[in-house]
C-alpha cells in the first residue's frame, strides 16, 4: 500500500475499540490513510475490512506498545508502506482496579505505567524520529490524556500518575519538536461512552464515598475533536483540550 504525495498518513494506537476505533473511523472518513495498531489482531482486521469495503485506506498492524521491538516493527511497516507519517493519535491505555493502593498488586501498577507512559513514549519517540527525517519534515502527535491528568478519582493512583506523566511528555514534545515542525497536543477526555466505560452509567465511586451513575457523551465527539486538531496546519496547535460530558462531576469534584 503506497500513498500519493497528497495523501495524509495517520497512526491510531488502541484502534480496535472505543475511542481509538471512533477516531480511526473519523480520520478515514476525512480521507486519511490510517494505520490501525493494537494488541488484538481480530478487531483491527475487521475495522480494516470495513474501511476497505468503503474504498477507504486502512492498514492493520497488531502491536504491543509496551514492547520496543513491536513498536519498532510498527514504524518500520509505516515507513516501508507509506514513506512518512503525518499524524499519531497516541491512544492505547489501560486502567487498574479501583482499590486502596496498599491492596493493589504491584504488577497492576507496572502494567498501567508500562502502557500509559512507556507505551506513549515509545510511539511518540518513533513518530518523532520519522517525522524529523521525512521530507517534507514535520507532523502532529496527539496524546490521549484524561480528566485524571488534572484531578483523580478515588483509588486511581496508577492511572492518575500515568496521565499526569502524559501531560509532561506532551509539553516536552511540543517544545522539542519546534525545530523540526513537529507539534504536540493533548486531549483530556471525561466520560466518553465506550465498551469499557459503559459501567459508569450504573454507578461510579465518588469522592464522598457514595456510588452514583454519571452522565456520558458519545465517543464520536472525541473523534470530531481529534479530526479538528488533525486538520489544522502545523503553524497552529491546540496544546491542551478538555472534552467532557457537560454535567459530569469534574468541575466541583469532591
Amino acid at each position: 500500500m503506497n500513498a500519493t504525495t497528497s495523501t495524509k498518513i495517520a497512526l491510531v494506537t488502541g484502534a480496535g475499540s472505543g475511542i481509538g476505533r471512533a477516531v480511526a473511523l473519523g480520520l478515514l472518513s476525512d480521507g486519511w490513510n490510517v494505520v490501525l495498531a493494537g494488541r488484538r489482531a481480530e478487531p483491527l482486521q475487521a475495522l480494516a475490512a470495513e474501511a476497505q469495503a468503503r474504498d477507504q485506506a486502512a492498514l492493520a498492524v497488531p502491536t504491543d506498545v509496551t514492547s520496543p521491538d513491536s513498536v519498532e516493527a510498527l514504524f518500520a511497516t509505516i515507513e516501508r508502506s507509506f514513506g512518512r507519517l503525518d499524524l499519531l493519535f497516541n491512544n492505547a491505555g489501560v486502567n487498574a482496579p479501583a482499590v486502596a493502593m496498599d491492596e493493589l498488586p504491584l504488577e497492576k501498577w507496572f502494567d498501567v505505567l508500562n502502557t500509559n507512559v512507556t507505551g506513549v513514549y515509545l510511539c511518540a519517540r518513533a513518530a518523532f524520529g520519522l517525522m524529523r527525517r521525512q521530507s517534507p519534515q514535520g507532523g502532529r502527535i496527539i496524546n490521549n490524556g484524561s480528566i485524571s491528568a488534572h484531578t483523580p478519582r478515588p483509588f486511581t493512583a496508577p492511572y492518575t500518575a500515568s496521565k499526569h506523566a502524559v501531560s509532561g511528555l506532551t509539553k516536552a514534545l511540543a517544545l522539542d519538536g519546534r525545530a523540526f515542525n513537529i507539534v504536540a497536543s493533548q486531549i483530556d477526555i471525561g466520560n466518553a461512552l465506550t465498551e469499557l466505560s459503559e459501567r459508569m452509567t450504573r454507578g461510579v465511586l465518588q469522592a464522598n464515598g457514595t456510588v452514583a451513575p454519571e452522565p456520558m457523551m458519545d465517543a464520536k465527539h472525541v473523534a470530531d475533536a481529534v479530526r479538528q486538531i488533525a486538520a489544522m496546519p502545523l503553524q497552529a496547535n491546540v496544546l491542551n483540550m478538555t472534552l467532557m460530558a457537560s454535567t459530569m462531576p469534574y468541575v466541583g469534584r469532591g
